[in-house]
């Protein structure tokens, strides 16, 4: 990709990869900044039919005669350098823009607010935005998932703060220019691109020192033992960090935490202090929110008026998502995609059964990270009741040996008649409503496009209930 200077931006743009989450929010962004923007992507979705309502034209598939009215080329990390449109656009010397560069284009006159972190960024980034939106603010945000709010996952707004998801998987958040951030988290993943954990945590140093030389004060989770180490390294060297997380020596403290009806509550003391209570299950969420609280109350935001915004947060699609009841049965939907994250999610799905049964199916995403974690899925999905493993879903991916649905179900430490391997897509939503009964929680876990199965767990449910 090439370097592109503001004004080049200012014609019209063609955005290849328009339907992902990251790329239809700068569309819909740089449309509100008054840019002519059309896109293209490999088939329909709600995203695209979205961007439509607002004026984007997007079209399914992809051609080189998009680029006929195109003076810049944006394009998702997803599609290869060698693409024909690609290709053709650089034959044409329209300029091809990574969607970092983007990013960082329409943040350039505002005020950035990062969330990075292996986990947690899409929840923490949007408690943000709300608990901002409540104390009176209109930030811009660009977020991985659409708010309940707002149904949207970006926005143009009219004031200063821009708030933005800050995505370490292929480095992008390492050129966006932020003053201000939350780090949740540093573990290992996207080996893929990083290669090795060492590499990743230098990432991450080099992104705290960013926010360093920008005058910038850092957030960091004092819980997680990659963000405390990256919290002391900065402090080392002079940077403003303050830390949040149950442990005794955070800044901000969590305590007296409690689950109503599935449910979070708690106190949390430091240089500023409220009661929160949240909408939202489980610790992970607690502590996502006391990042939320202690970033806002850092740009002098009113305590109590930050708890209030974060007790209105919701959530987000596919973020612990209520896909519907039937029959006694609640069935949600959720991206978690790492072991951590996981198990996470289903240490709050028990808050919320209650005396009822999980019943979950995963999905792996990436036979890299299924190699890597396989022993650690399994023991994370044992926190479940009954669990049905897919096949990995890694489109285009050569396989890597042993990096399969089935050797992880192996992983899984429930009895045989518990643990299911279901290589058929088709099969999946019948296993789910045939184990669920009254009182239970069914839930779908993983990137890929295992979401779409709540819908039909739903309707088997109700056709075994007639």
């Amino acid at each position: 990709m090439s370097d592109v200077e503001p004004s080049a931006l200012l014609t019209d743009v063609h955005v290849m990869g328009i339907g992902g989450a990251g790329m239809s929010g700068i569309a819909r962004i740089l449309a509100a900044q008054g840019m002519a923007v059309s896109g293209c992507d490999a088939r329909e979705s709600r995203r695209l039919d979205a961007l439509r309502v607002v004026g984007i034209s997007c079209d399914v598939g992809h051609d080189p005669v998009h680029l006929d009215k195109a003076g810049v080329l944006i394009v998702s990390t997803a599609i290869s350098a060698e693409h024909p449109e690609i290709q053709e656009a650089r034959k044409r010397g329209i300029h091809v823009m990574s969607r970092h560069e983007a990013l960082a284009h329409v943040m350039r006159n505002s005020r950035g607010l990062a969330i990075a972190g292996t986990h947690g960024k899409t929840t923490t980034t949007s408690m943000v935005t709300v608990a901002l939106q409540h104390c009176g603010a209109d930030p811009s945000f660009a977020i991985g998932s659409e708010l309940n709010e707002s149904g949207s996952n970006a926005h143009q707004g009219s004031g200063d703060l821009f708030v933005v998801e800050a995505d370490e998987s292929d480095g992008a958040f390492l050129h966006l220019p932020a003053v201000a951030a939350i780090v949740t988290n540093v573990e290992a993943d996207h080996l893929n691109h990083w290669g090795t954990f060492a590499a990743i945590q230098e990432a991450f140093r080099t992104f705290a020192s960013q926010i360093q030389a920008r005058g910038g004060v850092l957030i960091a989770c004092a819980d997680d033992s990659g963000s405390a180490q990256l919290a002391k390294e900065a402090r080392d060297v002079g940077a403003t960090v303050l830390t949040y997380g149950v442990d005794a020596l955070a800044d901000f403290r969590i305590s007296q935490e409690q689950a109503i009806d599935g449910r979070w509550e708690f106190d949390i003391t430091g240089p500023s202090s409220a009661h929160i209570s949240l909408q939202v299950p489980g610790r992970h969420n607690a502590l996502n929110a006391a990042a939320a609280f202690a970033l806002c109350c850092s740009l002098d935001f009113d305590a109590r008026t930050v708890a209030a915004g974060l007790a209105l947060f919701s959530g987000t699609r596919r973020r612990f998502e209520l896909k519907g009841e039937v029959a006694g049965v609640r069935v949600f939907d959720d991206y978690a995609h790492h072991p951590t994250e996981i198990a996470a999610t289903l240490r709050a799905a028990r808050a919320v059964v209650g005396d009822g049964r999980l019943v979950v199916a995963f999905q792996a995403h990436h036979y890299y990270r299924t190699a890597l974690f396989s022993k650690e899925f399994g023991e994370a999905l044992g926190l479940a009741d009954d669990v049905i493993v897919l096949e990995v879903y890694a489109p285009g991916e050569t396989p890597i040996p042993g990096a399969s649905g089935l050797t992880m179900a192996g992983h899984v430490p429930l009895a045989p008649e518990h643990v299911v391997f279901e290589p058929s897509w088709s099969a999946v939503a019948g296993h789910l409503a045939a184990r669920a009964r009254s009182g239970d929680l069914v839930m779908t876990l993983g990137a890929g496009d295992i979401g779409v199965l709540g819908s039909q767990v739903l309707e088997l449910l109700a056709e075994r209930d007639e």
